[in-house]
């Protein structure tokens, strides 16, 4: 919700908020990291709070180089995206046996693609396709926690089965 929000205030004119949904967009990805902390541990949770911050980052980038018509600023980024994307998905499967890192980098690209889609329908003003995007996007993030949840209940079935 939060990264459609945040493409909304970047993309649409005299949209004051950005700064503050992009914050807010931060701030997801810390309690992302908390969440895991008390199962992976201080550190571990403070690593991917970070990978997470740097995919928001980045995804901020690409937004204002689309926006402004950069082509090459966007193809650069798309590869710091997509590097993001493959030590997201490196440190997770490490983390968890019950993740393997292929199935994770077809879940993170296809992510990164409904993120895009939602971006280039809104900077073209379709809106049908924007909600399509966005209806996609939401399905597919579910899919994605619910992946990485499960996987994370098998593995510490003795902190979940009490």
């Amino acid at each position: 919700m939060w990264t459609s929000n945040y493409i909304t205030s970047a993309t649409t004119a005299g949209t004051e908020d950005q700064k503050q949904v992009l914050a807010r967009l931060l701030k997801n990805q810390e309690d992302i990291g908390n969440a895991v902390k008390p199962v992976y541990g201080e550190e571990a949770g403070n690593k991917l709070t970070s990978l997470l911050k740097e995919h928001i980052v980045i995804a901020g980038k690409i937004v204002d180089a689309a926006k402004s018509g950069n082509a090459a600023l966007v193809n650069q980024l798309n590869k710091e995206w997509y590097r993001n994307a493959d030590e997201i998905a490196a440190f997770l499967s490490g983390a968890n046996p019950y993740l393997k890192n292929e199935d994770l980098k077809n879940l993170l690209y296809m992510h990164l693609k409904l993120v895009t889609n939602d971006l280039t329908s809104s900077l073209a003003k379709d809106w049908n396709a924007r909600i399509v995007s966005i209806d996609k996007g939401v399905t597919h993030i579910i899919l994605m926690a619910d992946t990485i949840s499960e996987a994370v209940v098998k593995q510490f079935q003795d902190k979940f089965n009490k």
